[in-house]
Parts: C-alpha cells; sequence; structure tokens
C-alpha cells in the first residue's frame, strides 16, 4: 500500500509511520514544517526515516491542491491518511482564521486532489472536541455535534461534514476518526502533559485552568496509531469512529499522577477556566470496537510512567517550555 501522510512530521504522524514503514507500506510523507512549535523537533523526528527506500518527504502545505495531486499522481498513492491541522483550542480562539483556512480550506484542497487524481481512500483525523458540553455521555459517533465550543472544534467538524460530501458525491471510502487527547513521547510541547512534566521537573509553577474537576479521555499514541491502522485495514462507505484511552480521569487526579511518576510535587498556579474548554471528555468505544476491532490497551497510569521515562532520558537535553 503506498500512503500518503499529511503532518507527517507531527506528533502523531510521526509514530505512525514508523509502523506503517515497519509493516512493509510506502510512506509519503507531507508537511510544512509550520512554527506552531519548533520545526526542528519535527525534523529530528523523521531523521530515522529519511534515507529508507519505501519513505519520501515532500515540504508542502495541504491549501496547495496543484501539489497535492501532483504528489497522489507521481507516487501512484492508493490511500490517505490526513492528520495535518492548525491544532489547539486555545491556540484557536487566538487566531480563528487561520485555523480555519488550514483545517477547512485545507482538507477541501485534499480532497480535491484526491478526487482528480481518483484516490478514493481516505483516513481523517478529527477530534473529541466536536462534541462540545455535549449532555449525552459518554461521547457516541451519533451525537449531532452540532454545538462547537471553539474554531478549532468547528473547523473538525466541518472537516468530517465535506469527507462525508465527497463520500456521497464520489463514492470515497472515509473513516473519521475522534481523538481524544493524545499523549505520550515528542508530545507537542504546549500540551499539557508534556508542558506539566517540563515545568515540575525544572521546579517552576503549573498554571491550572478552571477548579481542577475537568475531566478528560487521555489516549496513549501507540493506542491511537494502532486505532489508524485498523482504520486503513476496514475502510468502506463512511464511518465515524472514537478512538480514545481506557477511561477519562480528573486534571487534578492527572497533575498527581505526574507528581507520582516524578517523584515532585507540583506548584500550582490557579487561573479561570478559559473560553473554548469542554468540561469533560469521555469516549464510547463500542462502535470502533465493532467497526475494526479497535481496543486501547495502556492505561493512563502506565501512560504516564512511560512517557516520564522518556522524557528524563531523552527530552532533559532540549529546552525546557
Amino acid at each position: 500500500m503506498t500512503i500518503l501522510l499529511t503532518g507527517a512530521a507531527g506528533f502523531i504522524g510521526s509514530h505512525l509511520t514508523r509502523q506503517l514503514l515497519a509493516a512493509g507500506h510506502v510512506v509519503i510523507g507531507l508537511d510544512n514544517f509550520d512554527d506552531q512549535y519548533d520545526p526542528a523537533l519535527k525534523r529530528q523526528a523523521i531523521r530515522p526515516f529519511i534515507r529508507l527506500a519505501n519513505y519520501r518527504l515532500v515540504t508542502g502545505d495541504i491549501r496547495d491542491q496543484a501539489l497535492l495531486a501532483e504528489v497522489l499522481s507521481q507516487y501512484r498513492c492508493d490511500t490517505v491518511v490526513h492528520l495535518a491541522a492548525r491544532t489547539g483550542v486555545r491556540a484557536s480562539v487566538h487566531e480563528p482564521a487561520l485555523c480555519i483556512d488550514v483545517n477547512v480550506t485545507g482538507t477541501l484542497a485534499l480532497l480535491e486532489a484526491m478526487r482528480v487524481s481518483n484516490v478514493r481512500r481516505l483516513v481523517l483525523a478529527s477530534s473529541s472536541s466536536v462534541y462540545g458540553n455535549s449532555s449525552f455521555v459518554p461521547f457516541r459517533e451519533d451525537d449531532e455535534a452540532n454545538g462547537p465550543l471553539s474554531p478549532y472544534a468547528m473547523s473538525k467538524r466541518s472537516a468530517e461534514l465535506l469527507a462525508h460530501t465527497y463520500h456521497h458525491l464520489y463514492g470515497f471510502d472515509v473513516a473519521c476518526l475522534r481523538f481524544f487527547t493524545v499523549y505520550g513521547p515528542r508530545q507537542r510541547p504546549e500540551m499539557a502533559i508534556s508542558k506539566f512534566t517540563a515545568r515540575l521537573l525544572d521546579g517552576k509553577p503549573i498554571t491550572l485552568y478552571g477548579d481542577g474537576s475537568t475531566t478528560r479521555n487521555y489516549t496513549y499514541v501507540q493506542d491511537t496509531v494502532t486505532g489508524i491502522i485498523q482504520a486503513i485495514h476496514h475502510l468502506g462507505g463512511f464511518d465515524l469512529l472514537n478512538i480514545g484511552g481506557m477511561a477519562s480521569i480528573s486534571l487534578s487526579e492527572l497533575v498527581h499522577l505526574i507528581e507520582q511518576a516524578v517523584g515532585q510535587r507540583a506548584i500550582i498556579n490557579w487561573q479561570p477556566a478559559q473560553p473554548g474548554d469542554a468540561q469533560s471528555t469521555c469516549a464510547d468505544l463500542r462502535q470502533a470496537q465493532a467497526r475494526i476491532g479497535y481496543y486501547p490497551s495502556v492505561s493512563i497510569k502506565e501512560g504516564i510512567g512511560r512517557f516520564i521515562n522518556w522524557y528524563k532520558k531523552q527530552a532533559l537535553n532540549q529546552p525546557i517550555v
């Protein structure tokens, strides 16, 4: 299988690349190396793949439809995994136009490039943020998801709807995967677990928003990658699927787990809740289990331990963010 992977140098993309290459697939990695976080970290993440025979790196933007069509045709791609996005709920509140341009216009450009290149298989990265503050808990894929709380959430729901349109009009086989707070080695520096760990180890205060009662379903990156690969192999029709972790925990509980793993108490700077943040996320995984055989295997406690071990070995030589 020859797969065009957008956002290939990112956190999830680099982990997925390793698994796909190990399984014998050809990966055409596309990334624009934007400055949402240090591009050097992205280049470092894909360095092990550059000289491999079944890997090609293309530097480019998903909004460049002509480039996308050229790549799809040149490398005879048969499947697309679309991870590239302008990420972050809070970032999207400050830069809504950029978020929507990349995540919606970029997805449309990709779909059009696929159409003209006759590529009809797509796995699309969506987000649990599409559920907003849904009253239906755990979150199920048949929720209308029509109450986004941020431009980021709206952009991801819009991308899902665009993909459905191309499924309906042109027969695309699509799986929209709603990721639930992915973490693990090489997690983006601004995300909670990475940032809390860095500041705690550096003896600096960590900032928490709200009262610590917000809950999240955290998903270890290897489970997320497994979900993506399962979706690739079960593409057919149109699917919306939750790809989440084993359970949800509160923000206060998360900090406690990090404290335990690091062996140090956190200094906490409490701040008011932030606009756009959901009160909770909780994944109903029954549809993903039935449709693609997805079962997460890494608990949050085990995953935090793995992340801290990696961080101590690898990241302490890098700047603390």
